[in-house]
């Protein structure tokens, strides 16, 4: 006599609910690395680049030079908060999680998707920390500018919770921000985040090719009065399409083993 195999049931959403997300979000900001590394390092960071330096209250377009480091010490925020989100599917797969999970209603698109979710979250949370030390600071632009170049940070983050989820399939390891830390710092210099970059220089061309470079200069647009230029947004599209890509190809590889 032969058994059937009990079919998975099918769930409204593929599984994806607001349970799910309240859970991964308790889980993600209780771990004390991640609040370091998203919440704390760029407000030091602003602390001590944007308020501690003579150029500071110098005038910077429609604002000061401190809301240009403001601006800059957000957008790493988020980009730091949403790889580290969506990384944290290699922590999952090392401990044997989301092999468990995949025995659930949970469909892998609704997986994929909590983590895109969850990750955007915590780049909202570590963009607003430092908007909110800026504000209470030394940091003036126009008012409209406040809310323009916080949106504009924040869908820019996307980039690289992509980035982070394409990371967390190639690297099965527990450890894989202690990797990618070092990685982004290094992308946000190279792109001319912490600093601007002369033009005509070497670095200034390489820059260019950076997955940082687009959006820092589209996210410090508004302030500075600088005409967007095709160049950041075709930089946007192609890193997205990059990490995107990379992402759907690792998690096809990685739902085929099981």
């Amino acid at each position: 006599m032969t058994t059937r195999a009990p079919e998975r049931q099918t769930v409204r959403w593929g599984g994806f609910n607001a349970t799910l997300l309240r859970l991964e979000l308790r889980r993600l900001f209780r771990n004390r690395r991640t609040a370091i590394f998203t919440l704390v390092m760029p407000v030091v960071f602003f602390l001590i680049f944007g308020l501690s330096q003579g150029y500071t209250d110098e005038s910077a377009g429609r604002g000061n030079v401190t809301a240009y480091i403001m601006i800059s010490m957000a957008l790493y925020g988020a980009m730091i908060a949403t790889t580290s989100g969506g990384a944290m599917v290699s922590v999952e797969r090392a401990s044997g999680w989301s092999r468990q999970l995949r025995l659930t209603p949970l469909s892998p698109v609704a997986y994929v998707a909590v983590k895109l979710v969850v990750a955007m979250t915590l780049g909202l949370v570590a963009l607003v920390v430092v908007y909110v030390v800026g504000a209470v600071t030394s940091a003036h632009m126009d008012a409209s500018l406040w809310l323009t170049t916080a949106v504009v940070a924040w869908l820019g983050s996307s980039i690289f919770a992509a980035f982070g989820l394409f990371m967390g399939y190639l690297l099965p390891s527990e450890n894989v921000m202690q990797i990618l830390g070092p990685g982004l710092a290094l992308l946000a210099f190279g792109g001319g985040l912490f600093m601007p970059l002369q033009d005509g220089s070497v670095w200034a061309a390489i820059a260019r090719f950076t997955p940082m470079y687009g959006i820092g200069n589209l996210v410090h647009a508004p302030l500075t009065g600088d005409a967007v230029q095709w160049t950041w947004i075709v930089n946007v599209i192609v890193w997205l399409a990059i990490f995107v890509g990379g992402a759907v190809w690792r998690f096809q590889r990685d739902t085929a083993r099981v």
